[in-house]
């Protein structure tokens, strides 16, 4: 259980983080000649239905994003080809699901199992390139993403479909049993939260139990602490390396499955774009926790949505959004540094004071 002190110091840094933002913010406001108090009024005004419907779905997207990126973070691995391996997967989820081959359900599960299967392999050549030949997974997982998009634009060219009147190709629309109608969590809303937020509640609960209570988590977080002190204590690094570029490419995997299965329905050029550097952007704000991820997924994805009344309601342009999100990200990671470097000086402050208190009572005794 987290003493008093340290409650407030994990409060703090977020804290303190929002407040930063806020003047940051609104200081450029002020310099672009908007108005401040018209935008935090229309950015703070209690969101439509249909909005917070929308918010909720893009979180959950974010969130299983976040969740793949941050297994690489806790083994100090930048996985930048997270969107490259959901892009994939989805789509092979999407010829497999097309098919039919299987039940309603059934087909659900293979389909991501499918996904799962074919991000964590094209993350796996990351990994086996950093271990095997020492090259950076920063490097090789740029230039996967690059091989990743040609081949699923190869792949719809060779099994999509181009619809009347279209110019873009889809895969075959899954058939009706396999397609999820959607949760209606939130009242008066005229559209339904993904039912694949079980998935991503999933997903955040197993990465927890995985990282904080299995053996296999504490060598991944030992490993991502001192490779040296890990090697030493009998951790295979090397396999450990592997198994958290896998890991976090499985994750990706199932990025796409909510949107695909709850409302696309199959995949094509249309699909998101970019979820993987905005799982890298929730992940630095979550500190890789799962519940923190959450609430980060939560944030980012209501700025998003909030965006589109800026513009018709302040008379703002949308991208002032960028520049919140961005600072927000830069507050956090400094926010976080210095509660941390703070809580250091507490600690060895209390370590010298105990020293002197054990030095003057053998003194004392002697």
């Amino acid at each position: 259980m987290l003493s008093p002190r340290r409650l407030a110091l994990n409060l703090s840094a977020p804290l303190l983080a929002v407040v930063v933002a806020f003047v940051v913010t609104s200081i450029v406001l002020v310099a672009v000649g908007d108005p401040v108090g018209l935008v935090w009024q229309t950015l703070l005004s209690e969101p439509r239905p249909r909005t917070l419907v929308n918010t909720f779905n893009s979180a959950i997207t974010y969130y299983i994003a976040a969740v793949a990126v941050a297994i690489g973070f806790k083994m100090k691995l930048f996985n930048i080809g997270v969107d490259g391996q959901y892009r994939l997967a989805t789509f092979a989820a999407a010829v497999f699901a097309g098919q039919g081959y299987l039940p309603g359900p059934l087909n659900i599960i293979f389909a991501m199992l499918v996904a799962m299967a074919v991000g964590g392999f094209w993350a796996g050549i990351a990994g086996w390139l950093k271990v095997k030949r020492g090259v950076s997974e920063v490097i090789s997982t740029i230039m996967l993403n690059m091989i990743s998009a040609g081949l699923v634009g190869w792949g719809l060219r060779t099994w999509g479909h181009r619809a009347e009147g279209s110019n873009t190709r889809n895969t075959t629309t899954i058939p009706q049993s396999s397609q999820l109608e959607g949760l209606p969590l939130v009242p008066d809303a005229p559209n339904l939260v993904y039912t694949l937020l079980v998935l991503a509640i999933i997903v955040g609960v197993v990465y927890w139990f995985v990282i904080n209570r299995t053996r296999l988590g504490f060598d991944v977080r030992a490993t991502g602490e001192s490779e040296t002190v890990a090697l030493a204590s009998g951790v295979k690094v090397p396999r450990m390396v592997l198994f958290a570029m896998i890991g976090s490419g499985a994750v990706a995997g199932l990025i796409g499955m909510p949107a695909f299965f709850g409302a696309d329905h199959s995949y094509g050029l249309n699909f998101q774009e970019g979820v993987g550097f905005i799982g890298i952007g929730v992940a630095l704000l979550g500190r890789n926790h799962a519940v923190g991820m959450a609430f980060a997924a939560l944030l980012w994805s209501w700025l998003e949505k909030a965006s589109d009344g800026l513009q018709l309601q302040a008379g703002v342009s949308p991208a002032l959004v960028y520049i919140i999100q961005g600072v927000i990200l830069l507050a956090v990671v400094i926010a976080y540094e210095v509660v941390h470097r703070f809580e250091q000086r507490l600690e060895q402050k209390q370590v010298t004071r105990q020293l002197d208190a054990g030095a003057t009572a053998e003194g004392a005794s002697a």
